[in-house]
Order: C-alpha cells, then sequence, then structure tokens
C-alpha cells in the first residue's frame, strides 16, 4: 500500500514536471509574439496551478477519510481489549472466589472431623 502511494506522487510530480516542460517548449517554439507569449505562459502557469490545486484537495480528502478510518479502528480495538481485560478479570476473581470457597470448606471440614474426634475421644474416656 505504501509503494503504491509513493508510485502515485511520483506519477503526479512527473505530469507536473512533464506537462510544465511541455508547455514551456510549445510556447517557446511557437511564432508568437512577446505579448502573446507572455499571455499564453500565464495561461498555462493559472492551469498548472489549478490542476496542482485540485490534485491537493482530493488528497487532502483521503489523508481526511484514512485518518477517520484508522480512529475509528483504533477506537473498535480499545472496546475489544477493554471487554476482554474485564472478561479475564472477572475470570481470575470467580476462580479466586472458588479456591477461597474450597479452602473455606477445607477448614469447616477440618474442624468437625477435629470436633468429632474430640468427642470420640471424651466418649472413650467416659467409658473406662
Amino acid at each position: 500500500m505504501g509503494e503504491n502511494n509513493i508510485n502515485s506522487k511520483d506519477f503526479l510530480i512527473g505530469t507536473l514536471i512533464g506537462g510544465f516542460v511541455g508547455a514551456a517548449a510549445a510556447l517557446l517554439f511557437a511564432p508568437k509574439a512577446g505579448t502573446e507569449l507572455r499571455g499564453s505562459l500565464n495561461e498555462g502557469a493559472t492551469q498548472l496551478k489549478d490542476a496542482a490545486y485540485e490534485k491537493g484537495s482530493d488528497l487532502k480528502v483521503k489523508a481526511y477519510e484514512k485518518g477517520s478510518d484508522l480512529k475509528n479502528k483504533a477506537s473498535d480495538s480499545k472496546e475489544k481489549f477493554s471487554q476482554k481485560t474485564q472478561e479475564l478479570t472477572k475470570n481470575v476473581q470467580d476462580k479466586w472466589n472458588e479456591r477461597k470457597n474450597d479452602e473455606t470448606a477445607a477448614e469447616e471440614a477440618a474442624e468437625e472431623l477435629a470436633d468429632a474426634i474430640e468427642e470420640a475421644a471424651e466418649e472413650a474416656e467416659e467409658t473406662k
């Protein structure tokens, strides 16, 4: 894509230079009086200026469109990244809570087992 833009730019520059050189050569070798020649040169320069202005305007519009497209893509990427980050954060929190709940359940089971052992020990002493 970059090479295509460079080729377009080179083509435009070559066209402008070639047009200017060709117009100047045609005017210089044409059998005209000095006043007519200056008028023709002015007219050619005006046409060249208008063509360059038109091409510049076209390039400005294209640059604005490309910039707008890139801005939209960046905004979309930012939204997707933010959404993905939120999903990953929620998953990590859920897993952390699960692990915490598992640890709490294990502690409760251990306490129940300790209570049961203690009760069994007390009953064993009472039966002696």
